[in-house]
């Protein structure tokens, strides 16, 4: 390993500062300069737990400026979880339908229908019990348990981990590393206020310690940050090479009714975009399509015709192209799927991959 990187360098500790000594002086920070967020108590008071379920898995691979307006428009539309439960899944989903990673809305009806069964429809306060619950994991069950019941867990988010990653000068790339980082994180978590210190963590790594330029001056922890006394806390966390993402290809039928309906069907439940609703299509696939093979998977018989253009839509994996063909239906009553009108489309639960697909139609098709 060349001499002076990071990794070769001993990896000094934290200034001799007790671990309390941190916690309280994030709490301190915290206590003046709190984002205010819809989900969120003031510091100091114990939040709703079915707020910070609902936001913590709305947040998930999803940012607090997205998140917000959905949030709201959940509050209002079921306040509580037991309204949740007795919603309609297609209902859900289309409330969803725009935050993508659709599995999460399909786990929020399952576990609300679960936290509505239990005794007084009431979620758990344990992380164990927690993570039984469908749709939430390690990281979900500990900030319900820290931040709506006072628990002291250990609550990791990517903006914690790239705190204690600089705090303590952890070199090794994510996500390997994640077990350390936690074990670390583990020794700052203080009893006293645990809700409070893992927003605070979170609030310090989304406006002080961010990804570039950290604004290390007006850091609380400053005085205790190794990465930033070896000058390397821009290149923390370190992150191992991700492969390129593929592309993958398919064709979508807009498929029309004499009176101007659409046909839309159901995906599975299982896999991606599962449950939601889809312009009918081929399989998604690393090859293009020609149009003439494509036509085994048509859902009506009829003569179909390429619009121009393409459906661009990236996923987490892979990158998505989709060709978009129009026909009118000869025999729709033949035709497998639902027919929607038109102006009835935003009430079908339709990913965004797939109100593209219905915008490029809509635009080309006419």
């Amino acid at each position: 390993m060349p001499a002076g990187s990071p990794s070769a360098l001993a990896v000094p500790s934290p200034a001799l500062v007790s671990s309390g000594a941190l916690s309280q002086s994030l709490l301190a920070w915290y206590d003046r300069h709190a984002r205010k967020l819809p989900w969120r108590a003031p510091p100091g008071r114990v939040a709703d737990p079915y707020q910070v379920w609902l936001s913590e898995v709305m947040l998930q691979q999803t940012t607090v400026a997205a998140v917000g307006p959905y949030f709201r428009a959940f509050l209002d539309r079921w306040p509580t979880v037991a309204s949740l439960a007795a919603a309609p899944l297609d209902a859900v989903l289309v409330a969803w339908a725009g935050l993508g990673y659709y599995a999460r809305a399909r786990n929020l009806h399952r576990c609300a229908g679960a936290v509505a069964g239990l005794p007084g429809g009431r979620f758990p306060e344990d992380e164990d019990a927690l993570r039984a619950l469908p749709g939430i994991g390690d990281y979900t069950a500990a900030a319900i348990a820290a931040i709506a019941f006072g628990r002291p867990a250990v609550v990791m988010d990517g903006n914690i981990e790239r705190v204690i990653a600089r705090l303590f000068a952890v070199a090794e790339p994510l996500p390997g590393v994640k077990p350390k980082l936690k074990a670390l994180a583990a020794t700052l978590t203080p009893s006293h206020r645990p809700g409070d210190y893992a927003q605070a963590a979170m609030d310090l790594g989304a406006t002080i310690c961010t990804p570039k330029k950290p604004a290390c001056a007006i850091c609380p922890w400053t005085g205790s940050c190794a990465a930033r006394r070896l000058g390397i806390a821009d290149s923390l966390p370190a992150k191992a090479t991700k492969p390129p993402r593929p592309t993958r290809h398919g064709v979508a039928f807009w498929t029309l009714r004499k009176d101007g309906a659409v046909l839309v069907r159901r995906r599975p439940e299982e896999g991606l975009l599962g449950g939601m609703m889809e312009i009918p299509s081929t399989v998604w696939r690393g090859q293009p399509w020609e149009i003439g093979e494509a036509l085994s998977a048509a859902p009506a018989a009829t003569e179909w015709r390429p619009l121009p253009g393409l459906v661009t839509h990236g996923f987490t994996h892979f990158h998505l192209e989709l060709t978009v063909v129009a026909g009118r239906a000869g025999r729709p009553e033949l035709a497998k799927g639902l027919w929607c009108p038109l102006d009835g489309l935003g009430d079908q639960a339709l990913p965004t991959v797939m109100r593209k697909v219905v915008r490029h139609a809509l635009a080309k098709a006419y």
